[in-house]
């Protein structure tokens, strides 16, 4: 039904991907492999969002590089049929006693990804995300930050697994919440860098960003 709402299997497929991945930017050949469609069906759509606003391109090292708008009108409902997240429109502003419109807040994430989910399994985490590769953003030199309990041998099985998925070595940090909390505190350049790159947040347990 889905499909029949929003054009095509393709359609659909790409909107979760970008909705799930947002901050994440994503090459043609890369696309069709994780959706697995046809490269011009994929070409078609790609073009389709990019005229309506719904993703935006960006061309580095000769390569044509796609990332979903956050900017977009309708990126909250959107992300919220799409990206796992749970939506509900803004409230009416209300007026304060001065005639100044009150600040109304922004509807949040609640909902797990499905690569969330899955990271649960390593143990208790409070913070997972990617940067680095992911994302095209190279200056804290790791792809990955995970804060939390976990389970050794089950993160490196994870980040294999993601290896081969990716097909491309992976850079990974695992620290203890105490550790990852005091460094913080004292503004660690190597915590300062990561948290300030562009990244993609998968779990955030205590709101930390």
């Amino acid at each position: 039904m889905i499909e029949q709402l929003f054009g095509s299997k393709t359609r659909v497929k790409l909107l979760q991907l970008f909705y799930s991945n947002p901050n994440r930017s994503f090459y043609v050949r890369e696309i069709t492999r994780k959706i697995d469609e046809q490269i011009n069906s994929v070409r078609r759509e790609l073009a389709n969002l990019l005229n309506v606003g719904i993703i935006v391109s960006d061309n580095t090292n000769n390569r044509l590089y796609y990332e979903v708008n956050q900017d977009y009108e309708y990126y909250e409902p959107l992300r919220a049929i799409f990206g796992g997240a749970t939506y509900a429109p803004a409230p009416e502003p209300t007026v304060t006693t001065e005639g100044k419109a009150a600040p109304v807040a922004r509807a949040k994430k609640t909902a797990l990804s499905p690569e969330g989910e899955k990271l649960k399994a390593l143990g208790n985490l409070e913070l997972v995300l990617y940067t680095g590769q992911f994302t095209r953003d190279e200056a804290s030199g790791i792809d990955i930050l995970v804060v939390g309990d976990v389970n050794a041998n089950a993160i490196q099985k994870y980040v294999s697994d993601l290896e081969a998925q990716e097909n491309k070595e992976i850079r990974y940090t695992v620290m203890p919440p105490a550790e990852f909390k005091y460094r913080r505190q004292i503004k660690d350049r190597f915590i300062t860098t990561v948290l300030d790159s562009k990244k993609q947040v998968i779990i955030d347990k205590s709101g930390t960003l």
